[in-house]
């Protein structure tokens, strides 16, 4: 579960962190991976109560209409992380190659490598999640290398973590806070958690063993957003205290006059001008090895190939329970695959030989993010409109304070979705014909954004739904249809309690 808060994208969104704000943002990190950690608990409590993951309970509970417009949005999702999956590999695979495999080859490599992991995925779940944790340990020592080697200052850190404040930050300091909580919050993770629990066997009859599941699943959640939150740290750490402030020329200095043993056609990659170095994951490694030596650019690619590996299968799981779950269609997972890294890497490839090389894909990633944090709604609004309905969860329903600050926190994130879009518009789009394309995009949005949220609300006894009448067909309530036949072992645990 941790693998998606270690993807590509992520780092990127790292790096640009320190590079533009230095240590401000560290505690945005930190409060995305807070509300990451609630929103994980939720999901992998739906699933040990329910017996059944989100994308399963959806198919019961939305009316049809709404239910597959909610699977494209989940799919969005999938198909833009694992584009970034792609990115992030390519990008690897050229630097460790010093440019001898071109994007376009690396981008196609992908497609190899995960019909590798089909193949690990047959010794079964426990060896499959031991080569996670070997993946994730590459991440730990890669960038933890270059933690120390850059050797930050601790005390900037603990400010920067502790003091929710943005000193000085400009309006592009201010995005980028929000993209950190795009990048780290993947909406496809909640339906991926929410399955994932059921493969471990726990004793729905006792309510005793649910709840020590649930304990469990979150401790083990909390232990796995800690090491997720720690190695993101070391990159945002390591970009602010060696690109916070510098220009391309003064970069490009440190290549030339460092005794760094880097390749020639490194050492030009950055811009002789004065303007803001440029902050991605490839101008980033070049940065390492300029400044630490060759080996911190090898080490640093090493780590984004990790990134990238680790995220592959992720979503891949996720796409097979999200289709699954939603229309009822199995596919095999190497048909699964194929798809998705088709659609994935369709649109990379194409900017890959059509584009003035590697700068145009990595900015690819800055629009990925800006995807995943618009896609978010349509996984925080479902888990949590499941887990408060007592007609699912039972007496394991969240509580009215939690319900509270779920709103808010749903509030939060789509206002920041509509402050975002219109920023975002302005810098790139800022035309009219943009603000029309734009204008329809977003109508259609807040409309089905409205639509879950009636339901959300609905399931939080905050009003009583319209049983008759125009209302009650355009937003039909499963409380009389909604089978869940799931709950039959606690009701029969109740009804025996009951007998005794």
């Amino acid at each position: 579960m941790s693998i998606a808060y270690l993807d590509p994208g992520n780092i990127e969104s790292d790096l640009q962190s320190g590079a533009m704000a230095r240590y401000r943002l560290l505690w945005v990190l930190l409060a995305a991976h807070i509300l990451g950690l609630m929103l994980q608990r939720l999901s992998a409590r739906l699933g040990v109560v329910a017996g059944k993951h989100m994308a399963e309970i959806a198919y019961d509970y939305y009316p049809k209409i709404p239910r597959v417009i909610l699977w494209i949005m989940v799919e969005i999702a999938i198909i833009g992380s694992d584009m970034q999956e792609v990115i992030g590999t390519a990008i690897a695979l050229y630097l460790l190659s010093n440019k001898a495999i071109p994007l376009w080859a690396g981008v196609l490599i992908t497609i190899c490598d995960t019909f590798t992991f089909l193949f690990l995925d047959k010794y079964g779940i426990r060896r499959f999640e031991f080569f996670f944790c070997f993946l994730i340990s590459t991440m730990a020592v890669t960038f933890g290398y270059e933690f120390f080697k850059a050797q930050p200052s601790v005390g900037n850190i603990a400010a920067g973590v502790f003091i929710p404040w943005c000193k000085d930050c400009d309006m592009d300091q201010i995005l980028q806070g929000v993209s950190i909580v795009g990048a780290v919050i993947m909406p496809h993770n909640l339906y991926l958690h929410s399955a994932l629990v059921k493969s471990r066997k726990v004793d729905r009859s006792q309510k005793e063993k649910v709840v020590e599941a649930n304990k469990y699943f979150f401790i083990e959640s909390g232990i796995a957003l800690a090491c997720s939150f720690i190695i993101n740290l070391f990159v945002v750490a390591v970009f602010a205290d060696g690109l916070y402030g510098k220009s391309n020329i003064d970069v490009r200095q440190e290549c030339y006059n460092n005794n760094n043993d880097m390749p020639n056609f490194y050492k030009s990659v950055f811009q002789n001008n004065t303007d803001t170095a440029t902050s991605d994951i490839y101008h980033g490694g070049i940065y390492l090895g300029c400044a630490f030596g060759v080996v911190a650019l090898y080490v640093w690619a090493v780590g984004i190939l990790a990134a990238g590996q680790s995220s592959t299968m992720t979503g891949t799981y996720a796409g097979q329970f999200v289709m699954e779950g939603f229309l009822h269609i199995h596919v095999s997972r190497w048909k699964r695959i194929l798809i998705t890294r088709s659609l994935a890497i369709l649109p990379t490839i194409l900017v890959t030989i059509f584009s003035q090389g590697v700068d145009h894909i990595t900015g690819l990633n800055d629009l990925l993010n800006c995807i995943q944090m618009f896609q978010l709604p349509f996984a925080l609004l479902p888990v949590l409109t499941f887990t408060s309905s007592p007609m699912i969860m039972k007496e394991f329903a969240v509580g009215i304070s939690q319900r509270v600050f779920s709103v808010i926190v749903s509030i939060v994130v789509i206002a920041i979705n509509y402050f975002f879009l219109v920023e975002y518009v302005n810098d790139n789009f800022n035309s009219g014909f943009g603000w029309a394309i734009v204008g329809i995009i977003g109508f259609f949005y807040s409309i089905f954004v409205l639509y879950i949220s009636y339901y959300c609300l609905a399931a939080m006894n905050l009003f009583r739904p319209s049983e008759t009448g125009v209302i009650a067909k355009i937003f039909p309530m499963p409380i009389d249809s909604f089978d869940a036949p799931w709950l039959d072992e606690l009701k029969s645990e109740d009804k025996r309690v009951a007998d005794v």
